[in-house]
């Protein structure tokens, strides 16, 4: 659990691993206000995991197909709600990967790129 130490108007100014003589109020670390002074004091560090994320949450993706695809995992190993997730995804790259917004006998859509 993260410390923090508040200003007189009860915003957070500081925040620590540990308790100090100053830093002693225990915060959850998910807390929207705690995120939200991580943010403002780097926000570099934040916006770089927010647009590193679809990235990695293709990689899982990829991970969980390629151990399906081995054997050693099964679909129905995961729980309801990431099944769901997964089918989800995969039917809207599906419908994706098939759209041909242009095109036609005479104008041929450009290639679409693979999702």
């Amino acid at each position: 659990m993260p410390y923090v130490a508040r200003d007189a108007d009860g915003r957070i100014v500081a925040v620590a691993v540990q308790a100090t003589a100053t830093v002693a109020e225990v915060i959850d670390a998910g807390s929207p206000e705690l995120q939200a002074y991580l943010a403002q004091i780097a926000p570099e560090t934040v916006g770089d995991i927010a647009r590193t994320d679809s990235g990695l949450i293709r990689v899982v993706e990829d991970l969980i197909e390629t151990l399906m695809d081995k054997n050693v995992l099964r679909f129905t190993d995961l729980p309801a709600a990431a099944q769901h997730k997964l089918m989800q995804r995969r039917s809207l790259r599906k419908s994706m990967n098939s759209l041909s917004l242009l095109g036609g006998a005479d104008n041929p859509a450009p290639p679409l790129i693979k999702l």
